[in-house]
């Protein structure tokens, strides 16, 4: 298979968002359902059976090798829960075995890509009536990506309605040794995206600002920016 050309890039602040209970610390998640600190162990145990991050911390997933994920560093659960939890179907370019870092270098493209993934779950329920609140993870990047900008061969990986084709490449790259994938946003004109296949290019992981998003019957929600004590 041809791979797109390399490009070198140097972005700071890309945006990832991610629901916020996922960035808070899962120990305080358990707590919350905890009655005492017996019932507390106890969770811990049946969480740590059954979390894909541990496992692959651990060394316990295939697809992933402990030596690829990161540690020791601010929000390293939030970078190996990426890698760890893919979706079972995969998502644009990856498979449902390993995950990929998705982010995009402008917050109205992240939001695009959350609200439209959002809106085909509430459809499938035939309800738009939700409300949630989304964490901003800033992260910046130094490396050399695959670049899929401007390049006609490579228009079926931008298929909005198919990751066959994105998947297919994805996976011939990363057997490669690629670093990870640029490429125009799908859900918004414009917009540009990263997903990148290495846990160590997430460079310097903080938080951004917060949002919730509430739908009241409309496929489009209302984007609320919310005070840092919110």
């Amino acid at each position: 298979m041809a791979s797109p050309p390399l490009c070198r890039l140097r972005q700071f602040d890309t945006i990832r968002l991610i629901p916020s209970r996922f960035a808070d610390r899962e120990e305080s998640v358990l707590g919350a359902l905890a009655v005492n600190g017996d019932h507390l162990r106890d969770l811990f145990d049946l969480d740590n059976a059954t979390n894909e991050r541990l496992l692959g911390e651990s060394g316990g997933l295939p697809a992933i090798g402990v030596d690829e994920l990161v540690f020791g560093v601010p929000n390293f659960r939030i970078v190996n829960a990426a890698f760890t939890y893919p979706r079972p179907e995969g998502s644009r370019f990856n498979d449902g075995d390993r995950g990929a870092w998705y982010c995009a270098f402008e917050l109205s493209t992240a939001m695009a890509e959350i609200i439209f993934h959002r809106k085909v779950e509430y459809q499938e329920i035939d309800r738009f009536d939700d409300s949630v609140t989304y964490q901003a993870m800033l992260a910046d990047f130094s490396a050399e990506f695959h670049d899929l900008r401007g390049e006609a061969a490579f228009v079926d990986c931008l298929d909005p309605d198919s990751y066959l084709a994105s998947q297919q490449l994805a996976s011939s790259l990363l057997g490669a040794g690629s670093m990870g994938i640029i490429y125009p946003s799908v859900r918004r004109h414009g917009g540009t995206n990263l997903a990148c296949f290495r846990p160590a290019l997430v460079g310097h992981l903080r938080r951004g600002a917060a949002y919730r998003l509430t739908w009241s019957g409309e496929p489009q929600p209302q984007v609320e920016p919310l005070a840092a004590d919110d």
